[in-house]
Parts: C-alpha cells; sequence; structure tokens
C-alpha cells in the first residue's frame, strides 16, 4: 500500500445541464473534474493551480466530502472516502479541515473565538469544558494569538489575525491534511508573506499536509512541494515546484507561468503567446483540450487525447510535444470511441 496521506485515482465530476430550445430541451453536461489523479504524501504541500472554472475548488469540495464524485476514488490512508460512515466518517472530518480565501466570511459574527476554535472540539472529542478552553488556548498561541484573544468576536480583530484564527480552528482537533482554498489571496502583500509563514512553520512542527489551491503561481510555487497545473478538468503536468515553475514543458504551464513569474536577468526569451478564450467546458474540444489556443499544436493534438505521463523520475506531462517522432501516446475522443 502506498504510503501517500492522500491518494486521488481517476477523479471525475460532472454536473449535469439542462439547456432550453424552441422544440424541447436537451441535457448536456460540464466535466468539472475528468480523470484526475494525484497523490499527497504525509507533511507534504501539494499544490494545484489554473486558470477560473478548471475544476480546483470542486476538486477540495470532492475532498471534503461536500459534494460526492461522479467516478474515480479518493483514498485516505487507505480507505475509501466515499464508503465512510458514521464513527469513521467522523473521522475523516476531523482529520481534513479546511481554511477558506475570505477572512471575514468564514467565521460566525455572533461567536466569540473561543467557540468559534471549541466547536471543532466538542464536536469530535469528549473533552470537558476546561480542557477545552485550555486547548483552544494552546492552538491560538500556536498561530501567533493570545489566550485572552479567545473573549473577543471576529470583528475585532484584522484580517490577518482573522485568518490565523480561521487556521487554530483547523487544527484544534490535530487535522492531518489541511484544504487551503486561496487561503492568503484576501490579505495584503506582508500580511500574507506572515501568514505562508506561519503555514511553513507549521508543517514543520506538527507534520500536516497541505492541498493548496491559488491563483497566486509565485506563492504556490513557494509553498508547495509538488505543483500540478489544471486546465479545463484535467491536469496537464504535474511534478517538483522548483522545477515546474523554473522549467515547466507543457505550452499551457509554460504560458501560465511567464505571464505571472518574472524571468531571470538576462533572459531573452519571448513569453509564450497564447491567443483565443477558454473553451465552453459544456462543449469542449476534440483531442487536446488545450490545442485550439496552443502555438505548438500539430494535427494529431485536434484528433487524439493525451494521457498524463512521466517525462522524467519527478514529472507527468500531457502533451503530443512530448512524444513527437514516435507513436502518439493518448487516446482517442469520447465521440470516436
Amino acid at each position: 500500500m502506498s504510503d501517500a496521506l492522500l491518494q486521488i485515482e481517476g477523479l471525475q465530476k460532472y454536473y449535469p445541464v439542462r439547456k432550453e430550445r424552441l422544440f424541447g430541451g436537451s441535457r448536456g453536461q460540464v466535466r468539472a473534474v475528468d480523470d484526475v489523479s494525484f497523490e499527497i504524501g504525509r507533511g507534504e504541500t501539494f499544490g494545484l493551480v489554473g486558470e477560473s472554472g478548471c475544476g480546483k475548488t470542486t476538486i477540495a469540495k470532492l475532498v471534503l466530502r461536500i459534494e460526492p464524485p461522479t467516478a474515480g476514488r479518493i483514498l485516505f490512508e487507505g480507505l475509501d472516502v466515499a464508503t465512510l460512515r458514521g464513527k469513521a466518517l467522523l473521522a475523516y472530518r476531523r482529520n481534513v479541515q479546511a481554511v477558506f480565501q475570505d477572512p471575514y466570511g468564514s467565521l460566525s459574527p455572533r461567536l466569540r473565538v473561543r467557540d468559534i476554535v471549541g466547536e471543532v472540539l466538542e464536536i469530535h472529542t469528549s473533552m470537558t469544558r476546561q480542557q477545552v478552553t485550555t486547548r483552544v488556548h494552546e492552538v491560538l498561541e500556536l498561530v501567533g494569538m493570545r489566550p485572552e484573544h479567545a473573549r473577543l468576536f471576529p470583528h475585532e480583530f484584522s484580517g490577518g489575525q482573522r485568518q490565523r484564527i480561521a487556521i487554530a480552528r483547523a487544527l484544534a482537533a490535530d487535522a492531518r491534511l489541511l484544504v487551503l482554498d486561496e487561503a492568503v489571496s484576501a490579505l495584503d502583500v506582508s500580511i500574507r508573506a506572515q501568514v505562508i509563514t506561519l503555514l511553513e512553520e507549521l508543517q514543520r512542527e506538527l507534520g500536516v499536509s497541505y492541498l493548496y489551491i491559488g491563483h497566486d503561481l509565485a506563492t504556490v510555487a513557494h509553498l508547495s512541494h509538488r505543483v500540478g497545473v489544471m486546465y479545463l478538468g484535467r491536469l496537464c503536468e504535474v511534478g517538483e515546484s522548483i522545477e515546474v515553475s523554473t522549467a515547466p514543458q507543457h505550452p499551457y504551464t509554460q504560458a501560465l507561468f511567464a505571464s505571472a513569474l518574472p524571468t531571470k536577468p538576462g533572459d531573452q526569451r519571448e513569453p509564450l503567446a497564447v491567443v483565443g478564450e477558454v473553451p465552453s467546458a459544456l462543449q469542449l474540444p476534440t483531442g487536446c483540450r488545450f490545442h485550439p489556443r496552443c502555438p505548438h499544436a500539430m494535427d494529431r493534438c485536434s484528433a487524439v487525447e493525451p494521457v498524463l505521463q512521466p517525462t522524467s523520475t519527478s514529472r507527468r506531462v500531457s502533451c503530443h510535444l512530448m512524444t513527437a517522432g514516435s507513436e502518439v501516446v493518448g487516446r482517442e475522443p469520447a465521440a470516436a470511441r
């Protein structure tokens, strides 16, 4: 059995859509997540990046069991999350916690900090009231707050302090995996750096794993050990964070990082030009989903969908450029099967 904490295998999430027409309606489906596989090791941060609508947040919802998958499996310590019931499901929810983007909307304004942080302990443990209070104080200090902050309400704190409270709530019951969905993007730059440093320190001290979802590529590249790049519901490149950010192989990854990260001094390379808009998820292109916008597109790109395959010991890429001159590695479009 794999030593990974979380394994995602062939994950799919399709949303049915009814398209109204003059002579009756017809049904289509949005392939928000389509055959995605990756794993997160113990004490590791896996980052997910990509344009809006690529499926990153949908994966977070599936991992948190907010929504059920259409197909595929999510394994936590080898157990299929979809089959968990009763105490096993309660244990999973205790071990997998979320920190959301908005530090102002994610905390109830009606509750004091001691109740916000302590609620998870009351649900998932048999601690006494005094033990809960002690643990709340401990975890607040762990995230750089003071015990006396426990009696205050969320509106009495800044955005950065609120996000620290949200992190404390997620860690109060000793969670093993935190799903961080744009957890620092709403913060000022200086405060963002402090929270990122805090997350790194907590990971070293507690051994907690992170699934980090973000648009800020510099933040994702810095915080993550490995990165997965998504486009229209599928992973197009997965690899070590440093390798993916400094030497991307998929054309979409190259364009994404070239447009967001500064080039090295003296680097004369022109950024890869990507034209056109992201296709509709209701009418996906045949073959490679990126080929209508790719400057390197070949005939095979519109005919055969490439699969994610290793290009080195630590990198997987879904692109026909990686197999040019050899047998095409891919699969026929669904319409042709």
